[in-house]
């Protein structure tokens, strides 16, 4: 499981360093075979173990792409999907058109959300975390109801 929040620099080159904790984690899950894609819901990249990814773009390639809005969801998703392996140092090399997408440039964080992780821009997230603290806080959405019986 990725859980926590780093911050990161890109090199010159587009490479992350891989945090040492999730190091061992990937070479023994995946062998370092990891799958970077968009986020479609912000401009943030998804980065996947390999055979987590391999059985999520199974359920995406299996939707029905007669529908318009399936198809849009199955061309981003897919569309962008780069395999990349960790290197010896633990790092990963971005391509340029996922870097463009996500917006990231030089400091980026590196959240871990269970299964994947996401990369994000410094500036956007701080923005997007800040929005949802606020949004959180002042009760403008409505919780699901799944986290009304959720003790913390």
């Amino acid at each position: 499981m990725f859980r926590g929040i780093t911050n990161l620099n890109l090199d010159a080159k587009g490479r992350m360093a891989m945090p040492t904790r999730y190091r061992d984690l990937i070479l023994e899950r995946c062998d370092g075979r990891l799958v970077v894609t968009i986020d479609t819901d912000e401009r943030c990249l998804l980065i996947y173990p390999m055979p987590d990814w391999e059985l999520i773009e199974g359920q995406i390639n299996a939707m029905a792409n007669v529908n318009p809005r399936a198809r849009r969801f199955q061309r981003l998703l897919v569309g962008y999907a780069t395999e990349t392996d960790m290197d010896t140092n633990g790092r990963l090399l971005l391509t340029t058109p996922l870097r463009q997408y996500a917006g990231l440039d030089k400091r980026t964080v590196l959240i871990g959300q269970g299964k994947k992780l996401e990369l994000w821009d410094e500036e956007n997230w701080n923005i997007r975390r800040d929005t949802w603290l606020e949004e959180t806080t002042l009760g403008g959405e409505d919780l699901p109801p799944e986290l009304a019986t959720l003790s913390l």
